[in-house]
């Protein structure tokens, strides 16, 4: 079986790089799928539906435009990871994580301990927590192996 990774979150930082590169050395049998990641281009999505004025009705075109990708991928993933950084707030990351958990999609968090806290939920609806990289790939080398 090869295994349909969804990578949602944090755009910041080479975790998905990392991630990917890692199952890869091992041979792993992933396929890995992600929102647009180029936050230019996420932002501009629903621009071709026509300009505004007001920048909350640009975000409102271009985020539905997104969740059309998103939607998808989410819904033919078989496991995702879900990245919270400590520099922005993922509110996005948290929107997916939400609809994995309806979806009985299983997930794993990717971040540190100073916001466990604030993601409580998050996690207690998470198959796993992870705090690097490294870590998600020896979860995924460990799921996808037949020993």
């Amino acid at each position: 079986m090869t295994w349909t990774v969804y990578l949602s979150g944090e755009i910041h930082t080479d975790w998905r790089e990392q991630i990917m590169s890692g199952a890869k050395a091992l041979g792993l049998p992933t396929v890995f799928t992600s929102a647009v990641t180029n936050h230019d281009a996420s932002d501009a999505a629903g621009d071709v539906l026509g300009t505004q004025e007001e920048g909350f009705w640009r975000d409102h075109k271009s985020s539905k435009v997104n969740r059309i990708r998103t939607k998808t991928l989410i819904a033919t993933c078989d496991i995702a990871v879900v990245r919270f950084g400590d520099k922005y707030k993922q509110w996005n990351a948290a929107f997916d994580a939400g609809g994995l958990a309806a979806l009985g999609k299983p997930y794993i968090t990717l971040h540190d301990d100073s916001i466990i806290h604030a993601l409580k939920e998050v996690d207690s609806a998470a198959m796993a927590w992870a705090q690097t990289p490294e870590q998600v790939v020896e979860i995924l080398k460990y799921v996808t192996s037949n020993q």
